[in-house]
């Protein structure tokens, strides 16, 4: 038996935004499939930011012009009353028990809308990460941010699965 995580008749909403698209079918095609599982727990929203132009040599004053020009496009896609996870290097670090647990309780505590924000490679704006609920790290290592909203999804997808006590996770 599948169980969805419902409040108040209304099922998990979770929104995806994330900088930049993606160009590699391996990676699409993963993405798909996630989106595809995570159909049955939840209604899977994706808003993908276009990247701005950051050359190698840009000064870090014009990295930062570019992560506000990002923030800003961001911002506007964050559903109103959304609960808001940046993902940040320098954010809390979770296992994935733990996420699950923190997903589990925003549901009982009546929150149906939860937000993922990937940032492109230069990271999130500081105004992106002053309005987050919860600013969180998969790792100190850095990934290409294709590759981690695979990493991302399969994380959401687990931290269902844990709370359906569904076997997935081990």
């Amino acid at each position: 038996m599948r169980i969805k995580l419902i409040l108040k008749g209304v099922l998990m909403k979770i929104t995806i935004i994330s900088v930049g698209k993606i160009k590699e079918r391996f990676f699409t095609d993963a993405i798909n499939e996630y989106s595809k599982r995570l159909s049955k727990f939840c209604k899977l929203t994706e808003e993908v930011i276009p990247d701005e132009r950051a050359d190698e040599g840009f000064s870090q004053s014009e990295i930062e012009q570019v992560k506000i020009k990002e923030g800003t496009k961001i911002l506007n896609k964050i559903p109103k009353n959304s609960y808001v996870f940046a993902l940040d290097i320098k954010g809390k670090q979770l296992s994935s028990e733990e996420l699950a647990e923190k997903i589990n309780i925003l549901g009982i505590d009546g929150i149906s809308d939860i937000t993922f924000i990937i940032g492109g490679s230069n990271g999130l704006s500081q105004g992106v990460l002053d309005i987050a609920d919860f600013k969180l790290s998969f790792s100190k290592m850095t990934f290409p941010h294709q590759l981690f909203k695979v990493i991302l999804l399969e994380q959401i997808y687990r931290a269902f699965k844990i709370n359906a006590r569904e076997a997935y996770h081990k």
